[in-house]
């Protein structure tokens, strides 16, 4: 009830729970593609998405001869819905998309892909991972037939995650796996499957981190979402003003709409390079291609430095990331 609450779902029977966003999206992939997705048939993704949002739809496609399709995004990192309309034809079966993205920290309209794609009765995922710890996500106000999130990713322990799901489409699709509690009578004929959402829990629960997450719910609740916010975008605006003054820097993901994740990179500098030396001052930034292969390869580079900035973090935090990259460049005998 309490994840029910938080993503403002119609029904808790709506809200399935599985290890993460990855095994919610694999679950989709399976189970809605086995009863709905066949060879001839289109699936439609975006070109930011991460491999979690990729693969599982690439495996679908292979095992049914459907064809993979994507959005294009624009250089600044945002969606390009010039020609979704097209893209979305009577073949497409599903649309999966990201409400966040990893790599850029672009909120996209997800809003106006439902209506989109509702239009033309194809449902829609919303891998939700990125989102939920910083925007406030509203199920039935999206209108997405599918979201799935992480509790690690707002600050609940790791292992547990929730696919929402609207009943219309839990209750078409076969389990995902078998064993117990997801039966309500088993002989050697026959198998009568239980109601949802326990149709697609097979196995024992992982009750201490469904208790763990219920607290991380019960502290993100009690606090100002709006605050919270503002704070962020507040910390991320401090940080570009002074990263930007730093020569030979260039941003990737500078959508009007974001959360803030910064990426970028630096002249001759490998990221992974940058990394190793922030990381020996006692800055923790992600570097690599951040599971977005596809998008990197879109902007034509090996990968890049993030930052991710989150209600914890402050202007001194930003202050010793930006020394950081001094040090880097002086390493890499650079002068600023």
């Amino acid at each position: 009830v309490k994840v029910q609450k938080f993503i403002n779902a119609a029904h808790s029977e709506e809200c399935v729970f599985v290890r993460g966003t990855t095994e919610a999206i694999n679950l989709v992939a399976t189970s809605f593609g086995q009863q709905f997705v066949h060879a001839g048939d289109e699936v439609l993704i975006s070109v930011m998405e991460h491999h979690s949002n990729l693969v599982p739809w690439k495996m679908l496609c292979d095992r049914t001869g459907a064809k993979l399709r994507a959005i294009p995004v624009t250089t600044s990192g945002e969606l390009d819905l010039t020609n979704l309309d097209q893209l979305l034809t009577p073949k497409t079966k599903i649309v999966a998309i990201t409400h966040v993205s990893n790599a850029l920290g672009t909120i996209n309209p997800i809003k106006e892909i439902v209506r989109r794609a509702h239009a033309k009765n194809i449902p829609v995922l919303v891998d939700g991972a990125q989102a939920l710890a910083h925007i406030h996500v509203d199920v039935q106000d999206l209108d997405c037939d599918f979201y799935a999130a992480s509790s690690h990713k707002c600050y609940g322990p790791m292992g547990i995650g929730v696919l929402y799901g609207k009943k219309k489409w839990l209750e078409q699709m076969p389990p995902y796996q078998g064993g117990g509690e997801m039966i309500l009578k088993v002989t050697f004929e026959n198998i009568t499957y239980n109601h949802l959402p326990f149709k697609f829990e097979a196995g024992t629960p992982s009750v201490a981190d469904a208790i763990g997450w219920g607290a991380a719910i019960d502290y993100m609740r009690s606090l100002d979402k709006d605050k919270l916010r503002q704070h962020e975008h507040d910390i991320y605006n401090y940080a570009m003003e002074k990263l930007q003054t730093i020569p030979g820097i260039k941003f990737y993901g500078t959508a009007k709409n974001k959360i803030g994740i910064i990426s970028f990179t630096l002249d001759n500098i490998h990221p992974h390079d940058i990394g190793t030396i922030a990381n020996q001052y006692g800055v923790a930034i992600r570097t690599g291609h951040h599971c977005s292969m596809p998008l990197m390869d879109f902007f034509d580079i090996p990968g890049t430095a993030r930052a991710s900035l989150a209600m914890y973090n402050n202007h001194n935090d930003v202050d010793q990331l930006c020394d950081a990259i001094d040090k880097a460049c002086a390493m890499f005998q650079r002068k600023k």
